[in-house]
């Protein structure tokens, strides 16, 4: 006998499994963004935030994903149940939340085993987000099996989905980038999307439903408690995302004096004693050397703020001069004036944006430049061109002199840099010198390296009268320098 058609709440059933299916896909799609742009975070105390990070987590993620979805497909086909596209979601989910709490000490093994940033880079990635991402990236076609019903609307299944995943990635990326990194801590975010994946896969089947809710509650106290629980881990280190960088802010020692650190992704450090203005790294003593190349000098430029170290010691040296300050990130300058003892001050004007932006359109003309900006331990590219230094000549009055801080050798593969960039200032000012800090007779030892730029063509003495002034000048590297290869 012809079975009848069926009723009751089956309908309903469908519809509501239909509806699952998008949300999971939408969602799944933004929690894979969020975790990539997260991943830069969660690197940068460790690796830095260079172009070879980004390269480690778009390709690393790229390719689990790509592997979840071959894989995705291929057991869709044998078994296309939601309950098992429930229990990849909640895989996920946990694999996140024990993820939030043990990445900094996974990062740490990371470096104790290699050195190569690059390769750190990698290792890192796989191990934090490789399993999540193959996880997530099986999502899109075992969901597109499940609600496939016949060949004739293959096509528009497929692409709706599809479509539907690509927007939750957009959304994903925007959400990120401009509110839940900045907002939020890292292990908060990584709860949040453990919940949702964990939502998700309530959503899909009703297995295991008092399980998986109570893992929910469990995580949301998690969350509760994520400031206390990074407290406990790292004692009295202060983790802060801004809007552009990850901030490390601890107390430290530094010859036997008690200092307070701030470390900026791992790019670059600004120290203070706390109960001192003197300056606490021998390089920042260097930009003093204004004084004996432009003695008259009044108004100043300083490329990159952090912790304000050396503008602080500025406005107390010389009450006479005024000093401006591009810091690309407000959140840092936030932080120094909170635990830096940095002061409004009527001679210190501050802009928040990028070095090569803000030397492109300034028209004020200033007697020194001193640079201190970094990214990934070198002068970030846009600072380093032609184009940038010869928009730094033009910032400066006849007399003006550029000192720069680079972080290089002087011979090898290491000095690479710093023998390109010598080469590029000479091709604008017409005087270059520079200055080794640490060992000033090392041509091999990584170290700071002061580069001073004279405007003027006229020859100037290049020592002084004064005996602190001639400790940093004698200095001066007189060698000749191995030919940039």
């Amino acid at each position: 006998r012809p079975e009848a058609p069926r009723t009751g709440p089956c309908g309903p059933r469908k519809k509501f499994m239909k509806k699952s299916l998008e949300a999971v896909v939408f969602f799944c799609g933004a929690a894979t963004m969020i975790l990539e742009l997260l991943g830069s975070r969660i690197l940068a105390p460790y690796v830095g935030t260079s172009i070879y990070v980004w390269t480690s987590l778009i390709g690393v993620i790229l390719g689990f994903l790509s592997a979840g979805n071959w894989y995705g497909g291929k057991i869709s086909d044998k078994k296309p149940d939601a309950a098992v596209l429930s229990g990849v979601l909640l895989t996920a989910a946990v694999w996140i939340a024990v993820l939030a709490f043990v990445h900094d000490i996974v990062m740490v093994l990371v470096l104790q085993s290699m050195d190569d940033i690059r390769y750190a880079a990698i290792l890192a990635t796989v191990l934090l987000f490789g399993f999540p991402s193959f996880l997530l990236g099986m999502v899109s076609p075992y969901a597109v099996r499940l609600k496939l019903k016949t060949l004739a609307t293959t096509g528009s299944t497929v692409g709706t989905l599809y479509a539907l995943s690509t927007v939750g990635s957009i959304v994903g990326t925007f959400l990120a980038g401009f509110f839940l990194i900045s907002y939020f801590n890292n292990v908060t975010t990584l709860l949040l999307i453990s919940i949702l994946l964990l939502i998700l896969a309530l959503l899909l089947s009703r297995s295991f439903w008092g399980a998986k809710i109570a893992v929910v509650f469990l995580l949301m106290g998690g969350i509760a408690s994520s400031n206390a629980y990074g407290a406990f881990l790292k004692g009295d280190l202060l983790d802060i995302n801004t809007s552009y960088n990850r901030v490390w802010i601890f107390n430290s020692t530094w010859g036997g004096a008690l200092v307070k650190m701030m470390q900026v992704n791992d790019e670059s450090d600004s120290a203070m004693f706390i109960s001192g203005d003197d300056l606490v790294f021998d390089y920042t003593r260097y930009y003093s050397l204004v004084k004996h190349f432009n003695p008259e000098f009044k108004k100043t430029l300083m490329l990159g703020g952090a912790a304000y170290s050396f503008p602080k010691y500025y406005l107390k040296e010389f009450p006479e001069a005024s000093i401006d300050v591009v810091e690309i990130d407000p959140g840092i300058t936030a932080l120094a004036k909170k635990y830096f003892r940095l002061k409004d001050d009527p001679r210190l004007t501050i802009y928040h944006e990028d070095g090569r932006t803000f030397l492109n359109r300034t028209t004020e003309k200033y007697d020194a430049i001193f640079g201190d900006a970094f990214k990934s331990h070198s002068v970030p590219y846009q600072l380093a061109t032609r184009e940038a230094v010869q928009k730094m000549y033009d910032a400066l009055t006849d007399k003006g002199v550029a000192i720069m801080n680079i972080i290089s050798s002087i011979e090898g593969e290491k000095g690479a840099f710093l023998r390109a960039e010598l080469a590029t200032f000479r091709s604008v000012f017409p005087q270059v010198y520079i200055y080794p800090v640490q060992k000033p007779d090392s041509a091999s030892m990584v170290q700071n390296i002061i580069l001073v730029a004279l405007k003027s063509p006229e020859r100037t003495r290049l020592s002084g009268t004064d005996g602190k002034m001639n400790k940093l000048l004698f200095h001066i590297w007189i060698k000749e320098l191995p030919e940039l290869e």
